[in-house]
């Protein structure tokens, strides 16, 4: 047993040492790539992690207010295939480029927008659009710098990348928040400048294979499978990140540290799982991994619905913290529906479209399930907003067992 765990230590400290060497020796575009998703993600672990008690402290609004938000902090990613549509002249790189310059003066515009509510709306859909159209445009370039056998692995290390940098983010939020006591406007300011740094980063790429003309949306039959897909964790994802933050908010008093905490440990977990499900998904394909996804929706579901049964509120907490973690770690299975395209598309350049129309389409869910979840909250209680959640889950379990790929390997 000793020699095992001397020999699995020994390994993590060869793979962390030889970090840079890999970096040094990575394709020039791809670091660059890998570079300007890590400067996203600190912004994004900013962002993440302050956002909700931003809310809850600067405007003091309740569970029904924040469902209806979600509207237009949602709107810009249903409108996803609009911009990307506008812009099919734009080499992805450049879009890349235009995503991560719109999240930086969206988070900057909130540091400055103090306790006026209108402000702030603008500035959280400036960051929105963004964040939304980064999504398949980060996918597409990843699969773009891989070759067709390991575009799995290849998006779970660009996804490493990401969680990396979130990491990043919510050290500094605990540290700047709990120990030097910055305010909001610092915390989003800092990681404002994060991504317009990403930004810089991105225009410095040239990558041909990336630079595709795309037609403003694709809809086709081969894709409908992975559109019902999309509706449900639209559905699912909205739920989890307006009320799972709201509990720990609001019945549990939790502060912006706290989440920048739990941010980092699913960040640390994250490094280590995402390349492992990029690899699951290479090896067992697309349905096997999707479905197991389900049934762990279901369990946090049930954590989330059910914690405030225990009793003790310790064990309660520490029964949120996990499933806030889980949540989190299970968000990076969305790569399997990427490659699921990938598998379907008759030709290469239906890819990008079709994943910036899948966001769209979870979104129309996105902009009006949350409001339904703050009228339930206030009027039978938060649970029975997670007892929707869990039939989600099941609906998702049934769809993604119909996932059928002659080609996949």
């Amino acid at each position: 047993m000793f020699s095992m765990t001397s020999r699995s230590t020994g390994s993590w400290r060869d793979r962390l040492v030889s970090i840079p060497r890999r970096l040094r020796n990575m394709n020039p575009q791809l670091r660059l790539f890998v570079v300007g998703v890590l400067l996203l993600g600190v912004a994004s672990g900013v962002f993440e992690t302050t956002f909700n008690n931003f809310l809850s402290d600067r405007h003091g609004i309740g569970a029904d207010v924040r469902g209806r938000l979600e509207f237009p902090r949602e709107l810009p990613g249903f409108l996803t295939a609009v911009m990307a549509g506008l812009l099919f002249f734009v080499p992805e790189t450049m879009l890349a480029a235009v995503a991560a310059f719109a999240v930086g003066a969206g988070m900057i515009m909130l540091a400055r927008s103090g306790e006026t509510w209108p402000l702030m709306i603008v500035a959280m859909m400036i960051w929105s659009a963004g964040t939304h159209l980064m999504m398949p445009i980060r996918e597409s370039v990843g699969m773009a710098l891989a070759d067709t056998k390991r575009r799995g692995r290849r998006l779970g290390q660009v996804a490493c990348a990401g969680i990396g940098g979130a990491f990043v983010g919510c050290v500094f939020v605990w540290v700047g928040m709990q120990r030097l006591s910055l305010d909001y406007s610092a915390i989003f300011m800092t990681g404002g400048i994060a991504a317009i740094v990403a930004g810089a980063v991105f225009l410095m790429m040239r990558l041909p294979g990336a630079h595709l003309k795309r037609p403003r949306f694709v809809w086709r039959n081969e894709f409908k499978l992975y559109y019902v897909l999309e509706i449900l964790f639209g559905a699912r994802k909205q739920i989890f990140i307006t009320f799972g933050p709201w509990v720990l908010i609001k019945i549990f008093d939790q502060q912006p540290y706290v989440f920048a905490q739990l941010w980092m440990a699913s960040s640390v977990l994250g490094i280590v799982l995402q390349p492992a499900m990029g690899r699951a998904i290479d090896r067992y394909g697309e349905r096997v991994v999707l479905m197991i996804d389900s049934v762990l929706v279901f369990l946090v579901c049930a954590g989330y619905g059910l914690s405030h049964m225990f009793g003790n509120r310790d064990i309660a907490l520490w029964v949120l913290y996990a499933c806030y973690v889980g949540d989190h770690l299970l968000f990076g299975v969305g790569m399997a529906r990427s490659t699921y395209v990938s598998k379907v598309a008759s030709v290469s350049s239906d890819i990008a479209p079709t994943l910036s129309l899948g966001i769209s389409i979870n979104h129309v869910v996105s902009m009006s399930v949350p409001a339904l979840g703050g009228l339930v909250w206030v009027a039978w209680g938060h649970q029975w907003v997670f007892v929707g959640a869990a039939f989600i889950a099941v609906a998702m379990f049934i769809a993604t067992s119909r996932i059928s790929l002659s080609r996949d390997a």
